[in-house]
C-alpha cells in the first residue's frame, strides 16, 4: 500500500471536501393561501398548484385537551 510522501495541509483537504456539503431545499410562497412550501409542488395546506385546485386539503385536526375529554 503506497504512503503519502507529504501531509495533506488542511487547505488542500477543505478544498477537495468543497463540493461534499448540503442544501437547503428552494422554499415559495403560496400565492393562494400564503404558506411555505417546495417549489414545483402541491401545497400542502391549501391543495393548490399553479392556481388551481388539484388536491381537496385535509382537515386539520383539532387537539385535545385534557378539559374536554370525558371521563367515565
Amino acid at each position: 500500500m503506497a504512503i503519502p510522501f507529504r501531509k495533506t495541509s488542511k487547505s488542500k483537504r477543505d478544498s477537495r471536501r468543497a463540493h461534499c456539503k448540503l442544501s437547503a431545499p428552494t422554499m415559495i410562497v403560496c400565492p393562494n393561501c400564503g404558506e411555505l412550501t417546495l417549489s414545483h409542488q402541491v401545497c400542502k395546506k391549501c391543495g393548490f398548484y399553479k392556481g388551481k385546485l388539484v388536491v381537496a386539503p385535509k382537515p386539520e385536526k383539532e387537539k385535545e385537551t385534557k378539559d374536554t375529554k370525558t371521563t367515565k
